[in-house]
């Protein structure tokens, strides 16, 4: 596999964090540690604007010990880990607040930081966070256009019929996005990068998070979490499985999702109060690092293809999430599932008036039955129903009636040799 670094492929929420930078004083790029965030920071520091990283022993000490002195000289600055010293909010707020020219702080963090009370509230009105995830498909492809809001607009821009390209959509789902694992050569190193990693988060990232947390029960729930990867979440039965707590693995699991490891995906539902109280369904968000914890190779799936389809619904959430980052409109994703057990992979929003469905099928192959939960959902529904999508393994893109149609996974970021629309 060639060698794949943040520093040469484009990042397409950079022109979403530069407009930001014209007019927010502060403005925060958030994600999992390795997916280019400080590449992407130091790109748009600037010549004026120094940068500085609290993964620096002596900067992060100087931080902690004097925060209004530490934030005091800069005028402009970009400060990587910011997660590390939370007390440098509350400086930062008073320094923009004196100063309120825009793109002052630019900052970033590889835990949620918003999910810490103080901040939050000290930076409210002043902040604008965009999370940057490893990698996509098209990023790596260097394959322009945002395929999530062409799924929005199936009359003026239909998909071309096809082939697509998707011979390497296995190793693409076992690589995932994140650049380091992506530059190495052979698939045993990059399970090595991958376990370092995740060794890496667990021992020393999550001291960030949690003070007092038990290495041997967290790196049991993140097993347990990669195995029900794609499957809706019960917290009574994880905990009896592993002997746990229940609050324990509510607390352990939030940690997890704080860090940019697993997403919650939430019930769709008519009624938005309903929607709280629905069971959410959890993802890892690479593909990659879930292959590595549930040990599913190339090999493995040759011989149990039933293998393939968490992994690629798992890969298939975690592209959408990347084009709804980087797009103009705000997205808002769940899943369906009614009283008569029939289920949609994800519903997603961008207006209470606009929605789409999509499912995902790992084979090569549609059959008319495969639409059943998107014609449920399309009935509930009514003239919001855009369309509805069965992503699949296959090479064509095929209607199946009135707002229903398949699509080969690989059109999330494969331009077509010959496209109609382009004459190339």
């Amino acid at each position: 596999m060639a060698d794949v670094r943040c520093s040469n492929h484009p990042r397409y929420l950079e022109g979403k964090i530069t407009q930001a930078m014209g007019d927010t004083r502060v403005v925060l790029i958030c994600g999992p540690r390795q997916a280019g965030k400080t590449t992407l920071a130091k790109n748009l520091a600037g010549a004026r604007r120094p940068y500085v990283t609290l993964d620096d022993e002596a900067v992060y000490q100087a931080a902690r010990s004097d925060p209004a002195g530490f934030i005091g000289q800069f005028g402009f600055v970009a400060i990587d880990e910011i997660q590390r010293a939370p007390e440098l909010v509350r400086a930062i707020k008073l320094s923009v607040d004196a100063d309120q020219r825009p793109g002052r702080f630019l900052l970033t963090g590889s835990a949620n930081i918003l999910t810490i009370p103080t901040v939050s509230e000290s930076l409210a009105g002043r902040m604008e966070v965009s999370e940057l995830s490893p990698l996509a498909q098209s990023e790596i492809g260097r394959s322009p256009g945002n395929r999530l809001d062409r799924m929005f607009e199936p009359l003026a821009r239909p998909f071309p019929f096809g082939p697509y390209e998707c011979s390497d959509l296995v190793g693409r789902v076992l690589s995932g996005g994140y650049p380091e694992m992506l530059g190495r050569s052979t698939p045993a190193r990059r399970k090595a990068w991958a376990d370092n990693y995740i060794q890496t988060l667990l021992t020393r990232d999550m001291r960030d998070i949690r003070t007092a947390h038990r290495l041997n029960d967290v790196t049991k729930l993140l097993q347990a979490a990669a195995i029900g990867s794609a499957q809706r979440v019960v917290y009574t039965h994880i905990a009896n499985d592993l002997g746990l707590n229940l609050k324990t693995v509510q607390n352990y699991v939030g940690t997890l999702e704080h860090m940019f490891l697993v997403r919650f995906l939430p019930a769709w539902r008519r009624n938005a109060l309903k929607r709280l109280i629905c069971t959410p369904k959890l993802y890892f968000l690479d593909s990659g690092l879930l292959a590595v914890l549930t040990k599913i190779t190339s090999h493995r799936l040759s011989r149990d293809r039933t293998l393939f389809g968490p992994l690629l619904e798992t890969f298939v959430f975690s592209e959408l999430l990347k084009h709804a980052s980087w797009s103009e409109h705000a997205y808002a994703f769940h899943y369906y599932r009614d009283k008569d057990k029939v289920e949609v992979d994800f519903v997603i929003e961008r207006s209470p008036d606009a929605l789409i469905g999509v499912e995902v099928k790992a084979a090569a192959t549609v059959r008319a039955e495969d639409f059943r939960g998107l014609k449920r959902l399309q009935s509930v529904t009514g003239d919001a129903f855009i369309q509805g999508i069965v992503l699949y393994t296959g090479e064509k893109a095929l209607s199946f009636g009135d707002r229903l149609c398949a699509l080969p996974v690989s059109a999330l970021w494969n331009a077509l040799s010959s496209d109609p629309e382009t004459g190339r």
